[in-house]
């Protein structure tokens, strides 16, 4: 999976080392994951009304439904 680099405000990193704490994640990059995805299921539960699962998708060229 590709990495990305994320430039952060002292805002974000304050935030991050929070919720490390709170939650008891080993690491600061942890911590973000776990607020990414956390926002990232909020937005698809608020768009459909229900819970989605995130996955990995290859986009394997030549099947249906695939640009």
């Amino acid at each position: 999976m590709p990495e990305h680099t994320i430039h952060l405000t002292d805002a974000d990193r304050t935030l991050i080392e929070r919720v490390r704490q709170e939650r008891g994640f080993p690491s600061p990059e942890a911590a973000a994951e776990w607020l990414i995805k956390t926002r990232l299921r909020r937005a698809a539960r608020n768009s459909t009304g229900r819970g989605r699962a995130l996955y990995l998708v290859d986009r394997a060229p030549g099947i249906k439904g695939f640009a």
